[in-house]
């Protein structure tokens, strides 16, 4: 079955970076879209970035210039480098997959910006 586990969330200082990971396991995984969303209390789950099974990539207005997304297919790992965080990027992220017509979720990593 479809498996996502996400890691490398925590606390971090205005400015500062972190890079979430997403462990993908029970599909092929070369061959699909992956995607970044997040949560904040009390909002509803956005999209902050995707990544083609060839490698384009697009973002949310809000963090270009300072995410990337990126996958590993060799290791079936996909990747969110975040830079210059801000405040208004915690939430808890999500690496999400469009399996069949199923958006399937992992169960997300907090990511808290604060001083």
């Amino acid at each position: 079955q479809v498996q996502l586990v996400e890691s490398g969330g925590g606390l971090v200082q205005p400015g500062g970076s972190l890079r979430l990971s997403c462990a993908a396991s029970g599909f092929t995984f070369n061959a699909y879209t992956m995607h970044w969303y997040r949560q904040a209390p009390g909002k509803e789950r956005d999209l902050v970035a995707t990544v083609s099974s060839l490698g384009a990539t697009d973002y949310v207005d809000s963090v270009k210039g300072r995410f990337t997304i990126s996958r590993d297919s060799g290791k079936d790992v996909l990747y969110l480098q975040m830079n210059s965080l801000k405040p208004d990027d915690t939430a808890v992220y999500y690496c999400a997959v469009d399996y069949w017509g199923n958006i399937r979720w992992g169960q997300g990593t907090q990511v808290t910006v604060s001083s």
